[in-house]
């Protein structure tokens, strides 16, 4: 009997002592999502604005009139492209000359736009520098410039440019009218902490419309991007939409009508695409006809979009409004959620 009772005491003795081995289970404290935000851009009617809105900080971090500049240089260290203001349905064409003085009309050219998706081999002005075993070369090309239109559908005007050099962080070009008046050298300084650097060809200088690139998530608007007849041929056309930030921002798209119901696990698990135009413009449906303007735009809830932003953050976002109380369109009114 004292045997068994031995044995008992033993058992329970080890079973205690294994159970001290193990650590006690950690309570892990859960993800505070925040509430869900809702947040109404003002473009205004004609689109004049774009408006870089921060996700993180629930707000507005700048504004400025489209018209505002003509090209983007990239600022980036390495960086050596140059973009047209799409935003101004702004166009160019390389014309196979060298000499300014040679140009001086767009008779015969193959006018090009930028892609909306913001990829880097499809820039119009992309062949002004080439690169060989570590050399860098400058083509001098000339391009013809096509400014584009202002916000009440007028032409601003063309320019023959060429892109002389990129000398430390300094780019140099020259610019004049296609009849050879107005001419100008010019120089635009990359600026530290931004995309990019912007030069106006009215203004004749440089400008500063886009915020720190570490400050914004999107750019709300106008830009131009290619669109398909019935019949599948191409053609430029002019859009209001969203632009991802240029700086290690992401987003996919989805069809869900259950906002309320998405997960971060679903979040996470979607494909991600650094296409600027992830977001676009087709979260509206046009009703009406577009050629005479006469025409509604009906958002559509059930295309969500989840953004990862340059911190590692996800959201989850939607659009429910383009209208304001007076019933003036220009005003994307969206919500959003941090998961």
């Amino acid at each position: 009997m004292l045997n068994i009772i031995r044995n008992i005491v033993l058992v329970v003795s080890s079973v205690l002592l294994l159970t001290s081995c193990f650590k006690e289970d950690e309570r892990i404290t859960p993800h505070d999502r925040g509430d869900k935000i809702t947040a109404t851009i003002t473009m205004t009617q004609n689109y004049k604005y774009q408006v870089y809105y921060s996700l993180n900080t629930q707000s507005v971090v700048a504004t400025n009139e489209r018209s505002e500049f003509d090209l983007m240089f990239e600022s980036h260290p390495g960086g050596m492209l140059i973009r047209p203001n799409t935003a101004n349905f702004a166009m160019a064409a390389p014309t196979g000359k060298f000499q300014l003085s040679q140009v001086t009309s767009a008779t015969g050219l193959n006018m090009q736009f930028d892609p909306s998706s913001g990829n880097p081999d499809s820039t119009v002005l992309r062949n002004w520098f080439s690169i060989n075993a570590g050399d860098t070369t400058y083509s001098r090309e000339v391009y013809v410039f096509d400014r584009g239109i202002n916000v009440e559908g007028n032409p601003i005007g063309r320019v023959k440019i060429t892109f002389d050099s990129l000398v430390g962080n300094r780019y140099y070009f020259t610019y004049a009218n296609l009849n050879g008046s107005g001419l100008r050298q010019a120089v635009v300084q990359k600026q530290q902490g931004r995309n990019f650097a912007y030069y106006s060809l009215a203004q004749h200088q440089q400008v500063f419309p886009e915020p720190p690139k570490e400050s914004y998530d999107l750019l709300f608007t106008q830009y131009t991007t290619m669109l398909f007849t019935n019949t599948g041929e191409q053609y430029p056309y002019l859009v209001t939409g969203v632009l991802l930030n240029y700086h290690q921002t992401e987003a996919a798209a989805i069809i869900e009508p259950d906002f309320d119901g998405i997960d971060f696990q679903q979040v996470v698990s979607a494909n991600y695409l650094k296409k600027s135009d992830v977001i676009g413009f087709d979260w509206k449906k046009v009703h009406g006809d577009v050629s005479s303007g006469n025409v509604y735009y009906e958002p559509l809830p059930e295309k969500v979009y989840f953004v990862r932003d340059s911190r590692g953050f996800y959201y989850k976002m939607r659009f429910i409004g383009f209208y304001n109380n007076q019933g003036e369109k220009g005003y994307p009114t969206f919500e959003f959620q941090k998961l």
